[in-house]
């Protein structure tokens, strides 16, 4: 009898799980496995092992979707996982990475974008030189003389 009041009182409340870490590990894992995804050869594997013909882990990749926020991208080091993820919404795009070719052709593409990203991107953000006025004086023009003398009061 004791044993049966004992298990009453315990099933009565609940037991709340408490992670011991308060979600750091779940936080790595999701992020590591992000950052994968950055990687066609590794999308090019999941869909040859048929992981995106199960509907639990098509489930988990639109889960993942909270990484495109501000307050999680700021810990991506590698944003091309970013578009792969959004791409892999898409069943059309899940069935094409089947293919060897596609693979190629995505892994062509991302390397020639980090190729010429650097180019790219300071194209738009350097001046550009400012073109020659006709007001200017000539480049052989003496060098206008200031008077520094000052007089004290």
């Amino acid at each position: 009898m004791a044993s049966g009041t004992e298990s009453d009182g315990a099933s009565d409340t609940p037991e709340i799980y408490k992670d011991p870490d308060d979600g750091r590990q779940r936080f790595l894992l999701e992020l590591e496995f992000i950052q994968c995804l950055a990687n066609p050869i590794y999308i090019h594997y999941l869909a040859q092992n048929r992981y995106f013909k199960d509907e639990a882990f098509i489930g988990y990749l639109k889960y993942l979707q909270y990484w495109q926020r501000p307050e999680y991208t700021k810990f991506i080091m590698y944003p091309h996982c970013l578009f792969f993820l959004e791409q892999l919404q898409n069943a059309n795009f899940r069935n094409a990475m089947a293919h060897p070719d596609n693979k190629e052709l995505a892994h062509r593409q991302q390397l020639y974008s980090w190729k010429n990203y650097r180019h790219n991107r300071l194209k738009h953000i350097l001046p550009m030189p400012l073109p020659e006025s006709e007001d200017a004086p000539p480049a052989s023009a003496p060098p206008l003389q200031f008077n520094r003398k000052r007089k004290c009061v």
